[in-house]
């Protein structure tokens, strides 16, 4: 059966907490991926996280910040936050991210296939510390 057409808007409070701690409103979602807002506030700095079975995209709207990402290899890097830029967060990939902006740090995320569940993502050391 084909997937029902959805269309939907940020709530305007938050639906829930992700794991590194950002601020999660939900978006459409489809059997092969789910969308979602993500807010962090100036100054905030999200715990360091990698995820069990799913891949990210992430495109930046609005705010200024910074993403850590360290491959299974061992490679890591740190690159802006800017909006109109996307990112990718691969399979295994460690990462945080910070705002440091004066606005809101504000995100779409892709997840393939669909976030499952809080257990996916795993704690790791972090990058740069939260208070």
């Amino acid at each position: 059966m084909p997937t029902a057409f959805a269309s939907a808007a940020p709530a305007v409070a938050h639906d829930v907490l992700a794991p590194d701690g950002s601020e999660i409103r939900l978006l459409p979602q489809v059997p092969g991926g789910s969308m979602v807002h993500c807010k962090l506030p100036p100054g905030a700095v999200s715990l360091a996280v990698t995820h069990r079975t799913v891949d990210e995209l992430w495109y930046v709207v609005a705010g200024e910040g910074e993403l850590w990402r360290r491959q299974q290899d061992g490679r890591e890097r740190v690159e802006a936050l800017r909006p109109h830029t996307a990112h990718s967060i691969p399979l295994g990939t460690h990462f945080q991210f910070r705002n440091i902006g004066t606005e809101p740090l504000i995100l779409v995320i892709v997840t393939m296939p669909p976030w499952p569940g809080m257990d996916e993502a795993v704690r790791v050391e972090d990058h740069w510390p939260t208070s």
